[in-house]
């Protein structure tokens, strides 16, 4: 498969805003303002009102939203009471409901850094039990699940990170250290793309993170120099 940059430009199915850090990068921002479809996380609802956007739907449990909030706003609010599956998750099946696979997921991270890795974990739960092409965007790149050949549209010193899931194998081309499959979290960060696109060749399921921003050159009148710390 072929993933295309992120950018203002991409468009989705759905949007979900989760409750988390609200986006302040033109990125995410630009992306939540052109959704066709916005699908919001209980609380994230709210926000997004006082942001000046308009939910299509508010999913969740219910239990951040004050009931005179519920009552006014009735006609879009879907209470999902079991405690199985986060409020992102019900969001995700509620879009997939509508018919929505590619969607874009914001607001998810921030806040508390168990919800954070928790919610970046489920992008591969959707990708491989769902049937869902997921995005989650934040404010510093963007993070794709993915398994088996697929090519990353890239710029010259995008930083990647490679996160191995399930693969014992695991190749790919573009990147300026060859990734292999990693036996720790940590193993695939802080990797840069070389060119115009990456390559990655995994025998399972793999998760990649690319920014928005590349590298930047550190100026040749500090480079290599130390600087006193007291």
């Amino acid at each position: 498969m072929n993933y295309p940059l992120i950018d203002g430009r991409s468009a989705f199915d759905a949007v979900i805003l989760c409750d988390g850090d609200f986006p302040v990068h033109r990125i995410p921002l630009s992306v939540l303002r052109a959704s066709t479809f916005l699908c919001c996380c209980d609380n994230a609802g709210m926000t997004a009102l006082s942001h000046g956007l308009t939910p299509d739907a508010i999913v969740g449990d219910g239990d951040s939203m004050p009931s005179g909030f519920i009552e006014s706003h009735r006609d879009i609010i879907h209470i999902i009471e079991e405690q199985d599956d986060n409020d992102q998750t019900k969001a995700t099946r509620y879009c997939i409901g509508k018919g929505f696979r590619h969607i874009a997921y914001l607001g998810s991270t921030g806040k508390r850094e168990d919800h954070t890795l928790g919610n970046i974990s489920l992008m591969a739960r959707y990708m491989r039990d769902f049937g869902v092409m997921p995005v989650m965007i934040t404010d510093n790149g963007y993070f794709i699940p993915a398994k088996g050949v697929n090519t990353f549209a890239t710029f010259r010193r995008q930083q990647v990170s490679i996160f191995n899931l399930s693969c014992s194998r695991l190749t790919g081309e573009g990147l300026k250290w060859q990734p292999y499959a990693y036996t720790a979290m940590w193993q695939g960060t802080l990797n840069e793309a070389a060119g115009s696109s990456i390559t990655l060749d995994g025998d399972g399921d793999y998760m990649v993170y690319l920014t928005h921003d590349g590298k930047k050159t550190e100026p040749a009148h500090t480079a290599g120099r130390s600087f006193p710390t007291g």
